[in-house]
């Protein structure tokens, strides 16, 4: 469960290491964000690169791909995460980075996800 102030890792090479959470996109009032839903996220660590297009405090929507809080699917299975992770995406649901780190759940495919389940190393 990500809320506004949860402080996430990033799972992709865009060139941010940290993020924080500001904003839930969707309804207005929705309190916590889960497994592929997109956030608004200011930039906390980025890595000192002149190359890299990302800077640190820069506004920045992600997707979330993994979180502390269990996920149950329908066939009984629960899959718990050991940190909480984002990918930084455009406004068109395109990541950012060429490469994603760690392991990607199933089901970012039924979000319309699938550039980054096809450049994940892992899909659980």
């Amino acid at each position: 469960m990500i809320q506004p102030q949860t402080h996430l890792n990033v799972a992709d090479n865009s060139g941010a290491r940290k993020l924080m959470c500001i904003r839930i996109i969707g309804a207005s009032n929705r309190r916590y964000a889960h497994i592929g839903d997109v956030i608004v996220a200011v930039i906390k660590e980025a890595v000192p690169h002149m190359h890299m297009s990302l800077e640190k405090s820069e506004v920045v929507r992600a997707v979330i791909v993994r979180t502390c809080k269990e996920l149950k699917r329908d066939c009984g299975m629960i899959i718990r995460y050991d940190d909480n992770a984002a990918i930084v995406i455009d406004q068109k649901g395109n990541p950012k980075g060429s490469r994603v780190f760690g392991a990607i759940p199933e089901e970012l495919r039924q979000f319309g996800f699938t550039k980054i389940l096809s450049i994940a190393p892992e899909v659980l």
